[in-house]
Parts: structure tokens; C-alpha cells; sequence
């Protein structure tokens, strides 16, 4: 069988399988809280003024020292609202600056490990910097309400064992308005409430790679040579004596744009070549080389990587 083939079902197979599935590889932003580490892959080819929104209060410092305001068990995790501040007094809450209101780009669903835009309700088109990490399965409600809310990353590699263990604080009720559910680190309700028992982000990291394997899913946008490139996930189906991986036909997404940082396969010899790929938070692996071993199934066979 002729190398090309696959390519042009690939091709065929984006066409009738275009959705909004979450099959992205795109920056990805680390926050180290007194919580443990998690990681947020960003959706920036399906929600990109969302995601350079969360940028850009990434690159001003808005979320160091901020906190987790609310918490919500078997719902939603929320913060970006308020942070921590010096004084020459001690340490104060105040709120984030807000950018303006964007505009509301809802297409993926609200499901366990996503992460989303908080909003004003009645307003879809609100949100600033707030936003919120889902729990469960949140679909029937937050998809249908409000315009929907913007899901613009998913937690990857173990980061939701975090927010599972936010979630089992204790959670107090410390004021009207945005602080009525808050997560209390360390507190056992004997005394008063101090910024030490607030769950709280140290460190914001914002890291750029072409791929991102996690949970035995490899995903990355790649240029196949046609007008428009696709974002794609390869399943870990084999790790020993070879590590193989199979393409999932049933999330494949096209382009409008061909991403700078994007992996490349050339059907003349079926070799994939991915730039980088991060496996977990502190690792990123090089030049990943894949060669296509099976054209009927869409397998390939890890060739090596630096």
C-alpha cells in the first residue's frame, strides 16, 4: 500500500469528524500553589482572544499571590478574582485589576478537568479575569446557560489531583459577596482565619511546545502538506518493545491557521517529526521522530527524541 493513502483518509476523516473536541497542543501554563503543581493546556486555536485574555494577566502578574476564592464540591474550583499584596503593615486581599470584557467564545463543553471563564450572569460577553476549574461534568448546566462558558484549557498530567484535594478543605464562609465558599488550608476552626490558610499561587510559568502527552494521549497540531493543518491525538497503545501510538479518527480538528510551533508528516515516507513534547511538568522532550508502521491503522512506531 502506497504511504499516501492514509494521508488522503486523514484528510477525508478531518472533514467529517470536525468538532470541538479538546485534541489541543498549545502553550501551557504551570502555577505552583501550597496545594501541589498543576498545568493548563491553553486551547489557543479555538479560543484565542480567551486565551491571549489569560495571557496577558498571566504576563502582568495579576495571578502570583493570587487565591482560590471559591470552592464548590462536585462543581467547580474558582479564582483570578483577588490576590495577595505587601503592606507596611502586613499582607492585604485585594482585587485584580481587571482588562476589559471579552468577547464569549463558548464551543467546548464544560466537562471534568477543563477550565473556563467566569462571568456575570445575564452578560456573556463579561468576562475579566476570573475563572474556574470543573470538578464534574458540568455540560448540561454550564453549556446551556449564559451563552454558555468559555472553556479555553483542561488540566493535564496529575494537576486535577489538586483541585481534588481543594476540594476536601474546609470551606468557610468569610464575608458577603465573592468569599462565601472559600477553602481554608490548614484550619481546624479554633481561631480566626490568616492569609496562611488561603489556597494560594506562588509561581505562574507559561511554557511553549508543540505537543503535550498526557493521560497516554499524545496531541499536536501537525502540517500534512495540505492548505490546512490539523490538530490530532495519538493513543499510547504499546510501550514494550517499542512504544506504538494509534491515531484517534474520531477527534481530528482542522486549522484556519497553521500554528508556528506544529509538528510535520511527509507522506513520501512517513515519518512524523514533532519539535517538542511535553511529558510532564518539568520535562520536555526534543525532535520527537514517529514513523508510520501501519497505514490501515494509523499506528506509529516511536523512532527516537533528544
Amino acid at each position: 500500500m502506497r504511504v499516501s493513502s492514509p494521508l488522503y483518509k486523514i484528510v477525508l476523516f478531518a472533514c467529517l469528524y470536525f468538532s470541538s473536541s479538546i485534541t489541543h497542543a498549545n502553550r501551557v501554563a504551570c502555577f505552583t500553589t501550597n496545594m501541589g503543581q498543576f498545568c493548563i493546556e491553553l486551547f489557543e486555536t479555538q479560543t484565542p482572544i480567551t486565551t491571549a485574555n489569560f495571557i496577558s494577566y498571566i504576563n502582568n502578574g495579576a495571578y502570583i499571590d493570587g487565591i482560590f476564592h471559591r470552592s464548590v464540591p462536585e462543581f467547580v474550583i474558582q479564582g483570578g478574582g483577588f490576590k495577595i499584596i505587601p503592606g507596611t503593615t502586613g499582607e492585604s486581599l485585594t482585587a485584580v485589576s481587571p482588562l476589559p470584557p471579552i468577547i464569549n467564545e463558548f464551543k467546548i463543553s464544560n466537562t471534568r478537568g477543563t477550565v473556563a471563564m467566569a462571568k456575570i450572569g445575564g452578560n456573556p460577553n463579561s468576562a475579566t479575569s476570573q475563572w474556574f476549574v470543573n470538578l464534574n461534568d458540568n455540560a448540561l448546566n454550564l453549556d446551556n446557560q449564559n451563552g454558555g462558558f468559555t472553556v479555553f484549557g483542561r488540566v493535564i498530567f496529575d494537576g486535577m489531583t489538586v483541585f481534588d484535594a481543594i476540594e476536601k478543605l474546609p470551606v468557610r464562609d468569610l464575608g458577603s459577596g465573592s468569599f462565601t465558599d472559600t477553602p481554608l488550608k490548614d484550619y481546624d476552626g479554633s481561631s480566626s482565619v490568616s492569609f496562611n490558610n488561603l489556597v494560594r499561587i506562588s509561581m505562574v510559568e507559561l511554557i511553549d511546545t508543540a505537543s503535550v502527552f498526557s493521560q497516554e494521549i499524545l496531541s499536536f497540531a501537525v502540517d500534512i502538506g495540505a492548505e490546512n493543518a490539523l490538530e490530532v491525538n495519538l493513543r499510547l497503545i504499546q510501550n514494550s518493545p517499542s512504544i506504538v501510538f494509534e491515531l484517534d479518527l474520531n477527534n481530528i480538528v482542522t486549522l484556519d491557521n497553521k500554528p508556528l510551533n506544529i509538528a510535520t508528516f511527509l507522506s513520501t515516507n512517513g515519518q512524523l517529526h514533532i519539535p517538542s513534547a511535553m511529558i510532564n511538568p518539568s520535562t520536555i522532550l526534543r525532535n520527537v521522530q514517529l514513523q508510520l508502521t501501519d497505514a490501515e491503522s494509523y499506528q506509529f512506531t516511536l523512532v527516537s527524541y533528544e
